[in-house]
């Protein structure tokens, strides 16, 4: 007969707050700037020239609900 020893449950501990708001602050900045590069970043709120960003994203743009035509 062979000894088997089971583990201990190993049961989940909680993530402090502390340590979660700098992540949530990144991706909420993160979220911000996809979004206004997809459906702001075009005419007379460009902070980029050209049209190289515009192109980047438009089939985001379609995607998400975005008119840009």
């Amino acid at each position: 007969m062979s000894d088997i020893a089971l583990a201990p449950e190993a049961l989940p501990q909680p993530i402090p707050l502390r340590e979660l708001w700098p992540w949530l602050i990144f991706a909420g900045l993160i979220a911000i700037i996809a979004i206004y590069f997809v459906g702001a970043e075009q005419g007379a709120t460009s902070l980029i020239s050209g049209h190289w960003v515009h192109e980047f994203t438009h089939d985001g743009r379609h995607m998400l609900g975005f008119p840009c035509h």
